[in-house]
């Protein structure tokens, strides 16, 4: 189906890098190192769907990076009626991104995928995650190899789905928008941030959210050897 496509254009986290499970082993070793009495999956539940609401507001460049990282912390254990001090959270904040790429499990059928596309297209990266840490999970979960190119919003500036960080990654690779292919987890962000620039786009849907028809779905990223 897109065998004709020379670029390929991936998200990092939730896509090849597994986000939930690196961030909840994160918790749990801060959760210890600083003492903090709460069960791992309690705190899970309550935070998670906070900190998609704030990662939601920060692409839409209704906050910045130093308000998203205290407030979904500080949320998360006011709901959970746990006391923490605001000089303990912004050094839950700092240390979280410290610890989070000493994490570093990717999804099942990463290594192998990448490895049967490398020899047929160029691979590429676009993520709306922090700078200071996306280069550091990309190197040590051991994929940077595979990528040519690596385009992060906070190096131009906006975020997924603007289309300003998609014609960025576009021209940084040198690829035209009919010869390149979006793959990601994130229907807004990803796939019709895409696609209102003209780029088909596929969803790895591992998550199971409700996606249109209209959107090509995969639910392993082995099924992409179907369409590429």
């Amino acid at each position: 189906m897109y065998q004709h496509k020379q670029h390929i254009f991936f998200d990092l986290d939730h896509t090849l890098w597994d986000f939930d499970k690196n961030s909840a082993l994160t918790f749990q070793k801060l959760f210890k190192r600083h003492d903090i009495p709460l069960s791992l999956e309690t705190f899970l539940e309550v935070y998670v769907p906070i900190n998609l609401n704030y990662w939601k507001l920060y692409r839409e460049e209704k906050i910045n990076k130093e308000a998203l990282r205290f407030s979904r912390l500080d949320d998360a254990f006011r709901v959970l009626n746990i006391s923490v001090t605001p000089e303990l959270i912004h050094i839950l904040s700092d240390e979280y991104i410290t610890f989070l790429s000493t994490f570093n499990h990717l999804f099942d059928g990463t290594l192998e995928i990448l490895e049967y596309l490398k020899p047929k297209y160029k691979l590429h990266i676009i993520t709306n995650g922090f700078k200071e840490v996306q280069h550091g999970k990309l190197k040590k979960s051991g994929i940077a190899p595979y990528f040519d190119t690596v385009t992060n919003s906070e190096m131009v500036g906006v975020k997924k789905p603007n289309r300003r960080i998609f014609d960025h990654a576009l021209a940084l690779a040198k690829a035209d928008i009919d010869a390149s292919l979006m793959i990601g987890d994130n229907l807004e962000a990803d796939i019709l941030g895409a696609k209102n620039i003209g780029m088909d786009a596929l969803c790895f849907n591992y998550h199971k959210a409700k996606i249109p028809e209209s959107i090509v779905v995969i639910d392993k990223l082995s099924e992409l050897k179907q369409f590429l």
